[in-house]
């Protein structure tokens, strides 16, 4: 048998036989029969190739998951060889619960979150986060300005709600004591996550706490102007935390390092056009919810950008990794704040040898 090799797919011909081609449109219907065969074969190969990963978000389908949307919605993953399904989260302590027990392989989760499973947990999974992703916490405390509240020191005294896992009512302590209040001076309701907007309009409570771009806009599509209200970011009050990173699980990291690499620079890609067009990302969002407000979902995004992913620390030094020195700082603080009784290795925490190329990450 005579063999001929094209893009790494063989063909057999008879050894006795030498083709012979009668014309020119017959070559040319052979070299795309070939040609064709040749894709054909490859494809098939790299479908069966790829490596299923379970994905969690941190939350709903909603705009900030364009990030990881838009990533699967043009190939990148695939491009990486990988088969991603995304799922929608409930929680960052539920993200890495999903971790721990196996059902996920990647997810975003909240830097604190992670902190606080590690430290209850020592002879638990060990967890990693591999890429951080908000530069700062989007963690915020809402007021009507008619309550009074101007200033933290207003706070006390005031009735507070948010649900017992709100990142922001956990790292209450840290917003007290950056700002020279008495974190027991605040009374604590807990509140569901889908009523805390409403009870604060209502004035069944003076303040909550919430994600920026969440409660925002949960508060505008409830009649209130953000010019009505009043707002501290906890970055902007002195509490200097990271936010939601990609945390993976070591089983799953131990077998498919380069899966979780290949993950990491797909996601990286993805951001990177999130960021160059945010409008274009929430086409995704929107094919994956068709009920989505495109508009509203469009301005959640931005807010989400432009406050805790695209900050001007990033843009300086890049996306995705962290300054060691402030981690250690964070989880001190977070150790402290949450009652927790043993710290966290900050090298056990974050685990940069999955990212991506410096240069791969400045946008």
């Amino acid at each position: 048998m005579k063999e001929a090799y094209a893009s790494g797919v063989t063909f057999a011909f008879p050894f006795t036989m030498t083709p012979k081609f009668t014309s020119r449109p017959s070559r040319r219907a052979l070299v795309a029969a070939l040609i064709a065969g040749a894709s054909l074969g490859l494809c098939g190969t790299a479908s069966a190739e790829a490596l299923k990963i379970r994905f969690t978000l941190d939350w709903r389908i909603d705009g900030p998951g364009a990030i990881v949307l838009l990533t699967q919605a043009r190939g990148y993953f695939q491009q990486e060889g990988l088969d991603v399904t995304i799922d929608a989260g409930s929680g960052s302590a539920a993200s890495v619960q999903r971790i721990a027990g196996g059902t996920h392989d990647i997810g975003f989760a909240d830097t604190a979150a992670l902190v606080e499973f590690l430290s209850q947990n020592p002879a638990g999974p060990k967890i990693q986060a591999v890429y951080m992703l908000q530069e700062k916490s989007p963690a915020a405390i809402f007021a009507l300005k008619k309550s009074g509240i101007r200033t933290p020191a207003d706070l006390a005294g005031r009735k507070l709600g948010a649900p017992v896992f709100d990142a922001g009512r956990k790292s209450f302590p840290l917003f007290a004591k950056a700002n020279r209040l008495d974190a027991s001076s605040v009374a604590w309701t807990n509140a569901d996550p889908a009523l805390r907007e409403t009870l604060l309009v209502r004035g069944d409570l003076d303040a909550i706490t919430g994600f920026y771009y969440t409660s925002v806009l949960n508060l505008e599509a409830r009649g209130i102007k953000e010019s009505e209200l009043t707002v501290f970011k906890y970055a902007d009050y002195g509490v200097n935390l990271y936010g939601n990173a990609v945390i993976a699980g070591p089983a799953f990291a131990s077998e498919h390092p380069q899966a979780v690499a290949g993950f990491l620079r797909a996601l990286n890609r993805g951001i990177k056009d999130t960021i160059a067009d945010p409008k274009a990302a929430i086409t995704y969002v929107k094919a994956r919810d068709g009920i989505i407000d495109s508009a509203i979902e469009e301005r959640r995004l931005r807010l989400f950008l432009d406050n805790f992913i695209a900050t001007p620390n990033a843009r300086r030094q890049g996306l995705g990794d962290v300054d060691p020195a402030r981690l250690r700082s964070n989880i001190v603080q977070i150790t402290d704040a949450f009652g927790l009784t043993r710290f966290v290795d900050g090298d056990q925490l974050f685990n940069r040898s999955y990212l991506p190329p410096a240069k791969d990450r400045k946008f």
